[in-house]
């Protein structure tokens, strides 16, 4: 068995020595991701855009469902980008961040309408592109098209924080954690260096109770050489967001449900809801009553207890009121009756499908 020249230095761990380590570690204990060819495999741009994309502010554990459902009804760029929005919406109902799905359809109609159905092979040709920023098209040069460039992600922001005992907080930070991050970068293979920190990050150097024994590069790690390797990264203190509360209307006609649309912009953008009415922080119940829906002679029945929920930026309650209406009553403007029985087929985000469940229960 040939050793690896950074093996055989193993006690002197150099700068330069660190990407070998790195690509040497990678290779034995990669994992396996539905997004990632076998060793040797051809790399599809088309996956890697994807599972990134998908992969914004949203687990592996997550994804990989999705991910596989989208790549059988979607196999290429050209299939998704010849799909309407609404279809893609449905199909990304329950993974959240819902702008990210419009995006992702606005992108495969420019990679098909400006590009020929190939998607650019640079940093700066990619960020041309709807959705795609400055980490997504980094990772994606650097994985899909080998292009030198590191993106750095929440795992690799730790490992390089630790690596260097970097003591600024984040997001401060982030230049800094960026320039290191790139010593880390081999001559060749870029988009295994960047994975290969992103693995190590995601399996041995985890937020907690890291496995610092196994890993690669410990010998010059310097927090876990002083000992306080769990207290990186440094984070400002976030501010939590203030409570907003509102109201929601769960109106039922035999086995319909009466649900509406929301505007193309905005939180939940082009989802499928309930009529709700605004939400305020300063609410006031009898004004939230008044936003319901105009339907003749209902009569409001209020649930016991609140649909609870946490967004980015704020946690929301809401109240639940129920009505049922007669067989032909015609839905108010803007708004449609559809079978309770079909619901999984609409772009519900898992907020509404909490509501529903909390009305209908």
């Amino acid at each position: 068995m040939t050793v690896s020249p950074a093996i055989k230095t193993r006690k002197s761990v150099t700068v330069v020595d660190r990407p070998l380590l790195l690509l040497d570690w990678y290779d034995r204990h990669r994992r396996k991701l539905p997004w990632r060819p076998l060793p040797g495999g051809a790399i599809d741009p088309y996956r890697v855009w994807l599972s990134e994309i998908m992969l914004q502010q949203t687990g592996v554990q997550t994804v990989g469902p999705y991910f596989e459902k989208f790549l059988a009804r979607w196999p290429s760029v050209a299939d998704l980008g010849a799909a309407s929005q609404d279809d893609v919406l449905r199909m990304w109902a329950g993974l959240g961040y819902y702008s990210r799905a419009r995006n992702l359809h606005a992108c495969a109609v420019a990679v098909l309408r400006d590009h020929g159905g190939a998607f650019p092979d640079t940093e700066a040709g990619l960020r041309t592109l709807p959705g795609i920023g400055p980490y997504t098209a980094s990772a994606i040069a650097a994985i899909a098209f080998g292009r030198q460039c590191m993106p750095v992600d929440g795992n690799i922001e730790r490992v390089v924080s630790r690596l260097y005992a970097v003591e600024e907080p984040l997001p401060k930070a982030k230049p800094r954690i960026q320039a290191l991050a790139t010593t880390l970068l081999a001559a060749t293979r870029a988009g295994d260096s960047a994975q290969a920190l992103m693995d190590l990050g995601s399996s041995i150097c985890t937020p907690k109770k890291p496995a610092c024994a196994l890993c690669p590069i410990n010998d010059e790690c310097a927090a876990r050489i002083r000992g306080d390797q769990e207290s990186f990264p440094h984070k400002a203190a976030k501010k939590a967001g203030t409570l907003r509360k509102g109201a929601a209307f769960v109106v039922t006609r035999g086995h319909d449900l009466l649900v509406r649309t929301r505007a193309e912009k905005g939180l939940l953008g082009g989802m499928t809801e309930v009529p709700s009415s605004e939400w305020l922080a300063d609410h006031d119940a009898d004004a939230a009553l008044r936003q319901a829906p105009a339907l003749k002679g209902v009569r409001w029945h209020r649930k016991l207890g609140v649909v609870s929920h946490v967004f980015t930026h704020f946690p929301l309650e809401l109240v639940v009121y129920t009505a049922s209406v007669a067989a032909r009553s015609r839905a108010p403007d803007g708004m449609r009756f559809v079978p309770v029985a079909t619901l999984d087929d609409e772009a519900l985000p898992n907020l509404m499908r909490k509501v529903i469940a909390h009305g209908l229960g």
